[in-house]
């Protein structure tokens, strides 16, 4: 089900917000009034984000959240799922790993190697600069990023973001060519065109929809008690997955969209 309008909202025990583009810019740390306004969230409703990104991220980009001064339950009704909810952590006094399904040795193995198979089968030729490692194995999923992992953090939000924005629109035939390219090799695993430069491989099956099934199965809120907010719930995008569920959404087109519709859920009874 689409829902557009915000006075018609229904309540929820729980939203779900994916990550870069809906409550961040990509890679990048959330804005103070983000910041603010979901820790006002976090006093009245449970809160779930999942994104492509790995744990290490995720506590990169939530950093002004966690400095916030928090009612003492708040941060216990914030459930992070990094890596498209192939590990979960929640707050008890601390952040906890509750659970991580990692990729085999061999598994990562064999993703690098078709990764490099598939560059010089095509002719791939890397942009003249990166910045951290184009292909970061991160346990549960292995990420190929074509400016590297760290262009956000080396640059600058502004910086980075306005070269990965460039990068995706003039490689977007590019990056679903080695999408593609990449699973023929590997028909066993998931591979996903994600975010603006990325591409992800996980297990068979690890999408947004598997995602919102274990959060159903760990927050213990069935999924029409849910709400979706993403900015890639569109045929091809990487939140698009969620419709499969039957969850209540509503699409994006950016941070300030969020804040719009945070605010709108404060103001429910």
């Amino acid at each position: 089900m689409k829902i557009l309008n915000l006075k018609r909202l229904k309540p929820r025990q729980l939203i779900v917000f994916d990550i870069d583009g809906t409550l961040t810019l990509t890679k990048a740390p959330m804005d103070a009034e983000m910041a603010k306004l979901m820790a006002k969230l976090l006093v009245v409703k449970k809160v779930a984000i999942i994104g492509g990104g790995k744990y290490e991220l995720f506590k990169k980009q939530l950093a002004k959240l966690a400095r916030l001064r928090h009612p003492k339950p708040a941060l216990e009704h914030l459930f992070l799922f990094p890596a498209t909810a192939t590990s979960f952590y929640r707050y008890r006094s601390g952040w906890k790993k509750v659970y991580a399904s990692h990729l085999s040795s061999q598994e990562r193995v064999d993703i690098k190697r078709a990764f490099r198979e598939v560059f010089k089968k095509i002719g791939y030729i890397p942009p003249e600069k990166v910045y951290g490692r184009v292909i970061e194995d991160r346990r549960t999923q292995v990420t190929f990023s074509a400016l590297g992992q760290e262009v956000v953090a080396m640059l600058g939000v502004k910086k980075g973001v306005t070269l990965k924005t460039k990068w995706a629109r003039d490689n977007r035939d590019l990056k679903m060519q080695i999408t593609r390219e990449v699973a023929k090799l590997l028909p066993h695993l998931e591979v996903h065109a994600a975010g603006f430069t990325s591409i992800d491989v996980t297990r068979k099956g690890i999408d947004k929809e598997y995602g919102l099934r274990q959060i159903k199965k760990y927050v213990h809120v069935d999924i029409k008690d849910m709400l979706f907010v993403g900015d890639a719930i569109f045929p091809g995008g990487n939140d698009y997955a969620v419709v499969r569920t039957g969850v209540d959404y509503i699409p994006v087109v950016g941070p300030d969209r969020t804040k719009q519709i945070v605010r709108a859920l404060l103001k429910q009874k």
